[in-house]
């Protein structure tokens, strides 16, 4: 009698399972996206924190002719050396007002302290509110261009039509006499560019005291 083959079965083995591989390769999928998840929110982190950054490496180092801010005249006073300012004004799109500085350009003494005004008027029939950026050129003059009072410090509201006077008191620090690099320079342009406010902080219309003329420093 013909035997059929027969396949030889050990009873007691048990077929492999296969979860644990696929447990291993779910765990590795949730390491690598917690990983993507972490270095997304570490950029997007990164994104935000850099403008106010950039904002503060500006004004420390006058990077991209960000001015300074002083609280009062310098100590040495002024030298005998001279320099030009030249005075630019701005108003973004938008922006119903008229602006601009009562003198185009002054010649001063470095380490002097001077008051200038621009006037803006409110050309629209409603109140507007704007702010002014602000910059001097050449750009590398920023951290010698000390303003001890400026417009742009704060938000500024204007009633339909109304006139404003607004005084910079600024001096050129004497400090700019020890960078060689600078030795050829005869001109500063100090630029303003006022941009409208969307939502303007409530507050009374009339112009404080900082507004008024006080004469120079």
């Amino acid at each position: 009698m013909d035997h059929e083959p027969t396949i030889s079965q050990d009873v007691g083995a048990k077929p492999a399972k296969r979860e644990p591989t696929k447990r291993r390769g779910l765990g590795r999928d949730v390491v690598v996206a917690s990983i993507c998840g972490g270095v997304v929110a570490l950029m997007v982190g990164a994104s935000y924190a850099a403008v106010p950054f950039y904002n503060w490496f500006c004004r420390a180092t006058g990077f991209n002719g960000t001015t300074q801010v002083a609280t009062s005249a310098p100590a040495t006073g002024p030298i005998a050396r001279k320099i030009s300012v030249r005075f630019d004004s701005n108003v973004a799109p938008g922006l119903p007002w008229k602006f601009e500085p009562e003198q185009s350009e002054i010649e001063v003494n470095i380490g002097q302290v001077v008051t200038v005004f621009y006037t803006v008027t409110n050309q629209a029939a409603r109140t507007t509110s704007a702010q002014a950026a602000y910059n001097v050129a050449p750009l590398t003059v920023g951290s010698y261009f000390q303003k001890i009072n400026c417009f742009c410090f704060t938000e500024q509201t204007m009633a339909p039509g109304e006139k404003r006077e607004m005084p910079v008191v600024f001096y050129v620090d004497p400090s700019i006499a020890d960078d060689h690099d600078n030795d050829g320079l005869n001109t500063i342009t100090l630029s303003y560019t006022f941009y409208p406010v969307k939502d303007p902080v409530v507050k009374p219309l009339a112009s404080g005291e900082g507004d008024r003329r006080k004469g120079n420093l």
